[in-house]
């Protein structure tokens, strides 16, 4: 499968870091962001690179020449002037006939590319894009999906939104030739607006949804903060080849004030100091992953919908404050039948209602995470039975215990992260 890096833009904000080179051939560590990607395509195996340069690119093609040196084999497309993020895709339309990754060149990221092409291949669309949560999506696009990963909705950056779901695009995506078609005109275009978006109406863009590292150089505080993950090792290390350390988090009580059956999206409040809790162990380089019982949907009380919505009020309320959550499981059943209004098919008993483990198991099983290197997060003792059962190790908040609230526990369990 081959890759193409679109390189060829001019990184106008983070100019102050370094004006001389193009935005892809800044250096992090010595080393320009480019090369990383290109070891990370390397050691998976995807060594058939085509770069696209324009600005200042023939510093590009002077360091790395024909790839020979780091491994791969490179090819370049030369952009003459300007052609967004897409227009150069025109040049390679009788170039290439099977699916494709491309990546944008101002990213740093280490993702298990493999696991991304089954997704894709397994999906059968045109296009995937990778997904994932960010700690400033007040100000990013935002992709809304079905539970088959079918993308229903991208916001773009100017478009209105309440309560979301925190993914936006990372810049990584995987592309059947066929997309190329549209591409009828060799002139400037936009890869997301005038190509990507126009896949939703057919049904044929999906998102792939992974936790894994990917943080663009916009900014220059966004460098300064790669530069400190590839150190401590974040990078690598979330790389979901590898195994993962989560903590695990109960909804009602822990990381909102407890109001018995929640059924209103307007009773949701988030408690004291969760956004800072929720942000160290983000830095922290842990999963956060919440995991509930929510009855409420078993008693008829809210619907899957109305669910999905008070958690992305959640995940807004969350990001505001640049915090997110990796993941959210939840259980919707109850076992107990014979009430007026309840959903006969979520009246079961199951393997996912805590304490029962089933919720933790799951999360582990998709996202590779070692149960015993985890964390079990909650205020009740259920919340700590599941913890158990599940290998964990366990917190229980409130009054009497060892710790009153989620930020204080954080902040004891992760100081050596957090150093």
């Amino acid at each position: 499968m081959k890759t193409i890096i679109m390189a060829g833009g001019m990184g106008t904000r983070i100019a102050s870091i370094n004006s001389s080179v193009p935005k892809p051939m800044i250096t992090v560590l010595e080393k320009p962001i480019l090369e990383y990607q290109i070891e990370c395509l390397k050691k998976q195996g995807y060594k058939d690179i085509i770069i696209i340069i324009g600005y200042k690119g023939e510093q590009i093609q002077a360091y790395f020449g024909n790839g020979a040196a780091f491994g791969v084999t490179i090819n370049y497309i030369v952009e003459e002037s300007p052609l967004g993020t897409a227009g150069a895709l025109y040049l390679l339309k009788n170039k290439i006939v099977e699916d494709f990754i491309l990546i944008n060149g101002d990213i740093i990221f280490d993702i298990d590319i493999g696991r991304f092409v089954r997704y894709h291949k397994q999906k059968r669309g045109k296009a995937t894009i990778f997904i994932h949560p960010n700690d400033h999506p007040f100000d990013s696009g935002l992709i809304r999906s079905d539970k088959e990963g079918r993308v229903l909705e991208w916001l773009c950056k100017e478009d209105e939104r309440k309560w979301y779901k925190n993914r936006v695009n990372a810049g990584i995506h995987i592309l059947s030739s066929q997309v190329l078609d549209k591409i009828t005109e060799f002139k400037k275009m936009d890869l997301d607006r005038d190509i990507l978006k126009n896949l939703i109406s057919e049904g044929m863009l999906y998102a792939y949804d992974s936790p894994e590292y990917v943080k663009d150089m916009g900014t220059p505080e966004r460098l300064a903060e790669v530069k400190a993950d590839i150190l401590s090792g974040k990078v690598k290390e979330r790389n979901l080849k590898e195994k993962q350390k989560a903590i695990f988090l109960d909804r009602d009580g822990t990381i909102n004030e407890y109001v018995g059956f929640l059924k209103h999206i307007d009773d949701f409040k988030l408690k004291a100091g969760v956004c800072e809790a929720v942000r160290c162990i983000n830095e922290s380089g842990y999963l956060a992953v919440v995991v509930t019982n929510q009855p409420v949907v078993a008693r008829g009380e809210v619907t899957v919908d109305e669910l999905e919505e008070i958690h992305n009020k959640m995940e807004t309320l969350l990001g505001t404050e640049r915090a997110y959550v990796d993941a959210i499981f939840f259980c919707p059943h109850h076992p107990d039948r014979g009430y007026e209004g309840e959903v006969p098919e979520y009246k079961v008993k199951c393997e996912c209602r805590k304490p029962s483990p089933g919720l933790l198991l799951r999360a582990a099983k998709e996202y590779n995470i070692d149960l015993n290197q985890s964390w079990m997060i909650g205020d009740s003792e259920i919340d700590v039975e599941a913890g158990i059962a599940a290998g964990c190790k366990v917190v229980k908040l409130g009054e009497g215990e060892k710790y009153s609230d989620l930020l204080c526990c954080v902040k004891d369990i992760l100081p050596p992260l957090r150093d």
